[in-house]
């Protein structure tokens, strides 16, 4: 499994909580109901929970970007 980098924008979270609801052991959110990023990045969570997690995130707040794979280097 690929690991990817997950972001969570705290400026653009508008508390939806579909995030929390999708993946407990990657996101909570604080007092204010932002999202906050339980355990660094990059994460080897499910690919499809994790996409579940940005495509419902209704403000974009979160975005994933895959790591580049450690043994491979660019050409």
């Amino acid at each position: 499994m690929t690991p990817t980098q997950v972001q969570a924008d705290r400026e653009l979270c508008i508390g939806a909580g579909n995030c929390v609801r999708i993946l407990p052991t990657l996101f909570d959110q604080d007092p204010d109901g932002l999202v906050t990023l339980l355990t660094p990045t990059p994460t080897t969570e499910p690919p499809d929970l994790l996409h579940r997690a940005a495509t419902l995130c209704p403000s974009g707040a979160i975005t994933l970007t895959e790591s580049p794979h450690p043994h491979h280097s660019p050409r």
